[in-house]
């Protein structure tokens, strides 16, 4: 299992994705600022990973508070998680990471428990979050493996793997679960442009599990889909509409429009948590907007002519209408997916 994070008694670890795949080194956060800068610096990014990793961020701000008393911890505990909610603002499982904390917190601090107590039940809330969302990723896994080609090439958009998880992943779960299943699939990877994060990411973890994969610019996807060569596609989300509009890595709308043309299913895999009810369609989820220095420098080298304009949007829409299926832990959902979006939140975990 690739250590995405891990909490450990000196503070949250962190993999450093972004010196990924030349070199595995990791960053210690002690407190919760440097769980923020971790977020916000994409040290560790993907939308389950992030609201883990913002669970964790609350539950140590809350363990190293110096406070004595519950009033004067509430006013630590907003400032900690108002300082967490502004890193990224697309990704809906980083607000759902710190409600959960912060409404258990508001829970025992009403009943006015012990501040040691306190402490002791949010760090582990946190660690429990860790070990529920590999489980998921498992169960998405196994939902999702049946929808896979029994044999042939799948591609993926961005990192919906471990390394956008506490582990196993989401999008590359669902590979992961077929090819235990037994399918012979091997895998295309976008490269992602501009932070890479096929090239880099998705490629080193699928070679790690020896699965077979190539990594491909961002423009050659419909030349291989006019030759046959893809299946089908499985992305990742960050946020996903009560109408199942679905925010992802940028790129993916224009993948999911290749895909449709050319009669080839294009899945979503996430967390059931990653539904946002409270956003009804796509033109409502918030897009953040990236430093240009992701687009005017690579490797630390400038690419582009000085004071050039750059637009670097970090995610993209795609629309209901293009996707075939929304694989989570609970289940497949297929269109209309307001009706089964709905449904499956009224029943609940199975």
């Amino acid at each position: 299992m690739i250590p995405t994070l891990e909490w450990t008694p000196e503070g949250v670890n962190f993999l450093d994705q972004t010196k990924l795949p030349l070199e595995e080194t990791y960053v210690l956060a002690t407190d919760y600022k440097q769980v923020a800068t971790v977020i916000r610096d994409m040290i560790v990014r993907g939308a389950p990973a992030i609201g883990v990793s913002a669970a964790m961020g609350v539950a140590i701000g809350i363990d190293r508070s110096t406070a004595t008393t519950i009033p004067a911890l509430n006013e630590e505990v907003a400032v900690i998680c108002e300082t967490l909610a502004k890193t990224r603002p697309t990704a809906v499982n980083l607000f759902w990471g710190i409600a959960q904390v912060r409404d258990l917190y508001n829970e025992l601090a009403a009943k006015n428990t012990p501040i040691p107590e306190i402490k002791a039940a949010v760090v582990a809330l946190g660690q429990r979050l860790y070990d529920e969302d590999i489980a998921a990723c498992k169960r998405m896994g196994a939902h999702g493996a049946a929808l896979m080609p029994k044999e042939g090439t799948v591609l993926t958009h961005c990192n919906a793997g471990a390394l956008a998880t506490c582990g196993y992943g989401s999008a590359l779960g669902v590979i992961r679960g077929a090819i235990e299943a037994g399918h012979k699939i091997d895998v295309l990877a976008d490269e992602t442009r501009p932070f890479l994060q096929g090239a880099r990411l998705t490629a080193w973890e699928l070679m790690k599990d020896n699965i077979p994969t190539t990594v491909l610019c961002d423009n050659m996807s419909a030349h291989l889909m006019s030759k046959g060569r893809i299946q089908a596609v499985i992305v990742g989300a960050d946020r996903i509409a009560a109408n199942g509009d679905t925010a992802n890595k940028i790129g993916t709308y224009g993948v999911s429009i290749l895909a449709k043309e050319h009669g080839i299913p294009f899945y979503v895999a996430a967390p059931f948590n990653t539904i946002d009810l409270a956003t009804a369609h796509g033109n409502d989820i918030p897009i953040e907007q990236r430093d240009a220095r992701e687009v005017t420098h690579s490797n630390g080298k400038q690419m582009t002519p000085d004071g050039v304009g750059i637009e670097n949007p970090a995610f993209d829409v795609t629309p209901a209408k293009y996707i075939t299926a929304i694989i989570t832990e609970r289940g497949v959902l297929r269109a209309p997916f307001n009706e089964s979006i709905k449904a499956m939140a009224q029943k609940g975990v199975n």
